[in-house]
């Protein structure tokens, strides 16, 4: 897919969700490609802010409440060609749990010395230096 095609459709939103020295990853029942294990996430509605869609996602996807700490950026994704949006974020309240069972298959919370098992190809590096950051 090309980078143009990736403008027309909607956007994707993550939520970088950290908590107590562990980030929030979700596995999702159908794979993107390579992709298995990645952030909660989904596409930001119309007139949504990239870091709102974040929040939602989470919490719809979760059952955590969170709060948008900081964008920390936005590429196309190397492997699926979307337009992603990386956003920090804080646990309110809430305990995380599979909420939306269509999408996910299960969640984990990793360490920082985990996160290669479950992304081997890397993450997008602001994202890794938030988490190499927040964990360490």
């Amino acid at each position: 897919m090309t980078q143009q095609n990736s403008r027309r459709r909607p956007g994707i939103a993550a939520a970088i969700v950290v908590h107590g020295g562990w980030v929030l990853m979700v596995r999702r029942r159908v794979s993107e490609g390579e992709l298995s294990w990645q952030f909660p996430a989904g596409e930001v509605e119309p007139g949504e802010s990239r870091e709102g869609a974040a929040v939602r996602e989470a919490q719809e996807e979760t059952g955590l409440t969170v709060s948008a700490v900081k964008l920390l950026g936005d590429r196309v994704h190397p492997k699926t060609g979307r337009l992603m949006s990386y956003t920090a974020c804080d646990v309110v309240s809430g305990a995380a749990h599979v909420a939306d069972t269509e999408e996910l298959a299960e969640l984990a919370w990793v360490t920082h010395g985990e996160i290669a098992r479950y992304v081997p190809y890397g993450l997008f590096e602001p994202v890794q230096a938030h988490l190499d950051a927040a964990l360490l």
